[in-house]
């Protein structure tokens, strides 16, 4: 049996199913198609081909090693780079050339450059000392040099950070509600899926940060610098935003419901399908985003705001 998909925007939504190597998945033609558009699994569902089919179930056959294909689908619904082990990557790393999915290459080179950067950086705490230090009561970690530091999956919640340097350490996954980061350096940190209701970024330094997936509701960014973030489905609910530097940032899917940005700056960021229902954008220039498609302004306070 053979199918032809078609590039009609109403098909984009179509499930399809693959047999990659054995192992079986769902997902869309929009999905394969959408983020890396000049990939092979673009040119396959494109409309232009006629696929192979399986005639009882209906699943289209590719011949390679499906253990990381999840990682690849991953990457082409939320654009976030996996977290895996050195070797893992490196098998991620052929499969994404093998469908020529260009920004996933990109981003996993990236990554193993931040991860040579992070063996060379000298924290003056290791991973166990901290964990000795958070059984404690009351735990401050204020001015220290933690960079390079891997201190994911932690619970690390109401722990003061201020002014500490924190470039490039890994909090993904981590428990760190209530924590303080007022001034601190945190710049290309990961916060990969991490707690962080009520945090305290006041004054922070955050460029370069990953944020996606990250609970922020109610956090405090007052004034900090947020360029070049991503903040892709993070939830921002009742976050404080005034005064932050949100250059090039990327907002794509995140719940920004009640947040305030008053005065933020939001020069060349990606609002794309974010909500902002009920936020304080007064003199706000949405005109300076790269897009603001799908964004969602029931109740939103835009006096004085430029759109």
């Amino acid at each position: 049996m053979t199918m032809r998909m078609h590039s009609d925007p109403e098909v984009s939504s179509s499930l399809v199913r693959l047999n990659i190597g054995g192992k079986k998945f769902c997902t869309t033609v929009g999905t394969l198609t959408h983020r890396e558009p000049d990939s092979m699994l673009a040119a396959m569902f494109s409309g232009r081909h006629t696929l192979c089919q399986d005639s009882e179930k209906g699943y289209v056959f590719v011949d390679r090693d499906g253990k990381h294909f999840r990682h690849l689908l991953n990457w082409l619904r939320d654009g976030v780079v996996p977290s895996l082990e050195d070797k893992e990557y490196s098998e991620l790393l052929r499969e994404a050339e093998y469908y020529q999915l260009l920004g996933l290459i990109e981003g996993i080179n990236a990554a193993l450059d931040k991860r040579k950067e992070y063996e060379e950086l000298d924290s003056e705490l290791t991973r166990t000392d901290i964990i000795k230090c958070i059984q404690s009561e009351k735990v401050r970690f204020r001015g220290v040099n933690l960079s390079g530091l891997d201190l994911s999956k932690l619970d690390l919640s109401y722990v003061d950070f201020s002014y500490a340097c924190l470039k490039n350490v890994f909090f993904s996954r981590a428990n760190l509600q209530c924590a303080k980061f007022r001034d601190v350096d945190a710049e290309g940190s990961i916060f990969h899926n991490a707690t962080l209701r009520e945090c305290e970024f006041t004054g922070a330094n955050l460029r370069g940060a990953l944020l996606a997936g990250a609970n922020l509701q109610s956090a405090n960014l007052q004034d900090a610098c947020l360029q070049d973030c991503s903040f892709c489905g993070a939830d921002l609910r009742s976050a404080h935003l005034q005064s932050a530097d949100l250059t090039n940032a990327n907002l794509e899917g995140a719940n920004l419901e009640g947040a305030n940005l008053k005065g933020a700056k939001l020069s060349n960021a990606n609002l794309k399908g974010a909500n902002l229902q009920r936020a304080y954008l007064r003199h706000v220039n949405l005109r300076e985003t790269v897009s603001t498609e799908g964004v969602r302004l029931d109740g939103a306070n835009l006096l004085g705001a430029i759109r």
